[in-house]
């Protein structure tokens, strides 16, 4: 799938609004199993700490879970995330389902990146198993391969 188109989406952000990786923009998309849960949020809370090390190369941070948007909005509340938090609710992880990262036995996106240059081609990706937070250092050495 690497060097590939990735599939392209749009999904409510905690507000609703329809958000996706846009053309000419480079994003990272990672999904992860449910908003307030110990291993997301401590993910996503590094991401947040680490937020200039995406944005000053231009990355956009799209966290997707299958919350809706109301629970999500609650959680970026909570955590300060300053990036989208995107509801994959409806049709119930669709996206996480194109992208590979469906658990439909126990209906939740399991914990997969993927890194998306500018031309919504895959350039890296990582799924780890249950339990497995993805390390840090991963994005910042899938980072390097944008340049």
């Amino acid at each position: 799938m690497h060097g590939h188109a990735a599939p392209s989406f749009e999904l409510p952000n905690q507000y609703g609004e329809p958000v996706g990786p846009a053309p000419g923009r480079a994003a990272v998309v990672v999904f992860y199993p449910f908003a307030f849960s110990g291993i997301c949020t401590s993910e996503l809370d590094a991401l947040r700490d680490n937020l200039d090390v995406f944005t000053s190369r231009g990355v956009r941070v799209l966290a997707v879970s299958v919350d809706s948007k109301y629970t999500l909005r609650a959680f970026a509340r909570a955590n300060s995330y300053p990036f989208d938090l995107l509801s994959d609710f409806w049709p119930h992880g669709e996206v996480a389902r194109c992208y590979g990262v469906f658990n439909g036995a126990r209906g939740m996106a399991e914990r997969g990146s993927f890194l998306l240059d500018g031309r919504g081609t895959l350039r890296s990706s990582i799924v780890t198993g249950v339990g497995e937070p993805r390390p840090l250092h991963w994005y910042l050495e899938a980072l390097d391969e944008l340049e």
